[in-house]
C-alpha cells in the first residue's frame, strides 16, 4: 500500500509558526543583557579615553604656551656638544624655569626638534616660551659676540685687545710674531699690519682668534679690491698693497674727517712730482719701542725703512689699519695743488701750495706753541722752522 506524505512545505511552515509563537527560550535573556552593558562600557571607555586624550592634549599646549620663569634678567644658557633634550630639560627644570622637564621632553620628541637641536650658547629672554625655547636651539640662533677693530689700531694693538677677550678661543701664542701669526692664517710671507679691516665683528662663544682674523683679513682684501677697480685714473700707486700703504699714513695723519681726501691728494701730488713723504707718524712706526711719546729733530735723522724724511717713495709696509673711508681718499683723492699742511691744534690742518707758505703756517700755528709732544717743539728752538710736509701734522692718536 502507497504512503500519502504531506507536504513538507507545510509541515515547515506549521513548525516555523510554532518556534514563533512561543515565548523566549530559558537561559537567553541575561545574555542579551550582557551584551548590551558590554556595548555601554565600551562605549564610556571610548569616550572617557577620547574626552581624556583631549584634556591632556589641552594641558600639553597649555604648559608648552606658559612663558618660562626667566624673571625680569634674560637667562644665559649652553647647550654642550652631544646633550640630549632630557638632559636640557632637566637643567631647565632645575634652574627653575620649566615646570615640568618631561612635558619639554614629549614636546621636542613628539615634534621631532629632540634630533635637531644645536650646541651652542643661547639667551632665553623674558616671554620665552617652551616651544619658542625649542624653536631657539633647532634654528641654532645662538649668542653673537661683537669685537671690534678699530681704525688705525697697529696689529700690535690688535693682538692685545684679542688676548684680553674673553669669548675667543685663544690659539695664537702671544710669543709668536706677527710673521708667524700670518702664516697660521695660511698667509705665509704676508707682513700683517694694515692687513685687518676695521668693522665690528659678530661671533658665537668657542670662535678662535684665527677665524676672527680671517674673516678680518679677507674683509679688507675685498675692499682693497673694489676700492682698487675704483681707483682715479693715473694714480702713482702700482698695486692694491700700496695703495694700502698710502691709505694707513692717511688715516694716521687725519684728524677732520672732511680734509681726508685732501690729505691724500698731498701725498699723491708729492709722489707725482718724486718729493719725500715727509710725514711723521711713519718716522715713529719706524722708531718701534724707542719712541717715548716725544718726536724730536734726531729721530727724523735717523734711517729707518718708514724714515719718509730720508727716503722716497712709500714706506715698506702699512704702519696702521686703514679704515674704508681712508682707503676712498686714495682712490679717489683731492689734488688741489696743495703739497703741504700744518696741524691747527684742533684736529684740522692748514693746506699750502708752495713751501714759502708753508713756513708761515708753521710759525702761525706751531712756534707760537709750546706743545712738547710734538716735533714743533724741537723747531720752536731753531731759526728755522720743520721743513717736512705736514710739520706738527701728527702724533699716535691713542687707540679706542
Amino acid at each position: 500500500m502507497s504512503r500519502r506524505l504531506r507536504p513538507a512545505t507545510v509541515g515547515r511552515s506549521l513548525g516555523d509558526s510554532a518556534v514563533r509563537n512561543r515565548g523566549p527560550t530559558p537561559g537567553g535573556g541575561w545574555r542579551l543583557k550582557l551584551l548590551r552593558r558590554i556595548a555601554f562600557l565600551g562605549f564610556v571607555l571610548v569616550a572617557g579615553g577620547a574626552a581624556g586624550g583631549v584634556w591632556l592634549a589641552h594641558t600639553q599646549r597649555q604648559a608648552m604656551e606658559r612663558p618660562l620663569h626667566t624673571g625680569n634678567e634674560p637667562f644665559v644658557y649652553t647647550v654642550r656638544s652631544g646633550a640630549t633634550i632630557g638632559s636640557i630639560a632637566r637643567d631647565l627644570e632645575a634652574a627653575g624655569l620649566l615646570e615640568s622637564a618631561l612635558r619639554l621632553e614629549l614636546q621636542a620628541r613628539w615634534s621631532g626638534a629632540a634630533s635637531r637641536i644645536k650646541a651652542g650658547e643661547y639667551v632665553f629672554e623674558s616671554g620665552l616660551t617652551p616651544i619658542g625655547l625649542l624653536d631657539l636651539l633647532v634654528a641654532g640662533t645662538v649668542v653673537q659676540h661683537p669685537f671690534t677693530i678699530v681704525e688705525g689700531w697697529t696689529f700690535r694693538d690688535l693682538r692685545h685687545r684679542i688676548a684680553e677677550s674673553g669669548t675667543l678661543v685663544h690659539t695664537l701664542d702671544g710669543g709668536l710674531s706677527g710673521e708667524e701669526v700670518m702664516g697660521r692664517l695660511g698667509l705665509e710671507g704676508l707682513h700683517p699690519e694694515g692687513r685687518f679691516f676695521p668693522d665690528t665683528y659678530h661671533f658665537p662663544r668657542g670662535a678662535t682668534d684665527v677665524q676672527l682674523l680671517r674673516r678680518a683679513f679677507d674683509a679688507m682684501s675685498a675692499y682693497l679690491e673694489s676700492a682698487w677697480a675704483r681707483r682715479v685714473a693715473d694714480l702713482p700707486l702700482s698695486s692694491p698693497d700700496e695703495m694700502l700703504v698710502l691709505a694707513s699714513i692717511v688715516e694716521k695723519e687725519t684728524g677732520a674727517a672732511e680734509e681726508r681726501a685732501r690729505i691724500a691728494g698731498v701725498f699723491v701730488s708729492r709722489l707725482r712730482r718724486g718729493r719725500r713723504l715727509e710725514t711723521d707718524p711713519t718716522v715713529i712706526y719706524g722708531l718701534g719701542d724707542a719712541f717715548d711719546g716725544n718726536l724730536r729733530k734726531a729721530d727724523l735723522k735717523r734711517d729707518t725703512p718708514y724714515n719718509t724724511y730720508r727716503r722716497k717713495g712709500l714706506p715698506p709696509t702699512p704702519i696702521a689699519i686703514p679704515g674704508a673711508a681712508a682707503i676712498d681718499a686714495v682712490a679717489a683723492p683731492l689734488e688741489d695743488g696743495s703739497l703741504y699742511f700744518v696741524a691747527k691744534g684742533d684736529g684740522r690742518h692748514e693746506f699750502s701750495t708752495s713751501y714759502e707758505n708753508h713756513r708761515k703756517a708753521v710759525r702761525r700755528y706751531q712756534l707760537r706753541r709750546r706743545r712738547p709732544e710734538r716735533v714743533a717743539d724741537e723747531a720752536a728752538k731753531s731759526p728755522k722752522p720743520m721743513q717736512g710736509a705736514t710739520a706738527g701734522a701728527a702724533v699716535p692718536r691713542p687707540t679706542r
